[in-house]
């Protein structure tokens, strides 16, 4: 019985860390190009009473063996990379990736990190940036009479001057892909960092050899459906209730075991 309590309580454990994954996903349901994670289990070690196989006295094999288990644990979380909803803005600088890749920003520490958010803006200088103010990579700049900007779907960057008849070329966004996204890093604010799990990155033109292709004025949201997640909040709570009642039913049984007279 004070087995039970320990395996019991492993399973809460685990199931309050489900909750706090489905809360995440829950709270960042409008945030743009975030990806929902799954919490992912396993069991823990066996107590093996009797192997599988082993021989009785009275020389016989036994068909199967005893073992007891020891509860559960939470192995890793995992993030599901399939498409978000698109939703239009108009924004010329709302970019969105339709397919695999990433897009880059030079962060602060002068590394590179990785991102599904789309929304740019245009700083002091005229150079793209995100609401944070990292540079997307390879930096672009926008002149200042530029009347307008055209972001085509390999990622050619134009813009029409004033008094120009065609546009101009200014560059074109490189986008990365992973062998292994679920290997890179959450950093926060929708930024991303590879690991040696993700493996190498993967530089590409937008539209060509498997990378996404770039929509412009359209901004990639949440792969999160409330629907799903309330549905997996129910079950974790459920789980956690019925491991409650476990801990609750070996207790009791003690109880008994203790107040046993002669």
């Amino acid at each position: 019985m004070i087995r039970a309590l320990w395996t019991a309580s492993s399973g809460m454990n685990s199931q309050q860390t489900n909750i706090d994954v489905i809360s995440n996903n829950l709270a960042n349901v409008n945030t743009v190009g975030f990806k929902k994670s799954r919490a992912q289990f396993q069991d823990l070690l066996y107590q093996t009473l009797r192997a599988p196989g082993a021989v009785t006295s009275q020389g016989r094999m036994t068909p199967a063996g005893m073992q007891v288990g020891h509860g559960a644990r939470m192995i890793s979380t995992s993030k599901s990379y399939t498409q978000g909803d698109m939703t239009q803005t108009g924004n010329a600088l709302d970019l969105m990736i339709e397919g695999d890749g990433f897009f880059q920003v030079l962060l602060a520490d002068d590394t590179i990190g990785y991102t599904r958010d789309g929304n740019f803006k245009i700083d002091g200088e005229g150079r793209i940036v995100n609401n944070d103010g990292y540079l997307l990579q390879p930096e672009i700049w926008i002149p200042e009479n530029a009347t307008d900007v055209i972001i085509s779907s390999d990622g050619t960057v134009s813009v029409k001057i004033a008094g120009e008849e065609n546009p101009q070329e200014l560059g074109r966004i490189e986008i990365v892909r992973f062998l292994n996204p679920e290997g890179l890093v959450n950093m926060g604010k929708n930024i991303l960092k590879p690991s040696y799990a993700s493996g190498d990155a993967q530089y590409g033109t937008p539209g060509i050899d498997g990378f996404g292709s770039i929509t412009q004025g359209f901004l990639e949201m949440s792969n999160v459906k409330v629907v799903e997640e309330m549905v997996n909040m129910i079950v974790a709570q459920r789980a956690y209730e019925i491991n409650s009642k476990a801990i609750q039913a070996a207790d009791e049984m003690l109880q008994t075991a203790n107040n046993l007279r002669r």
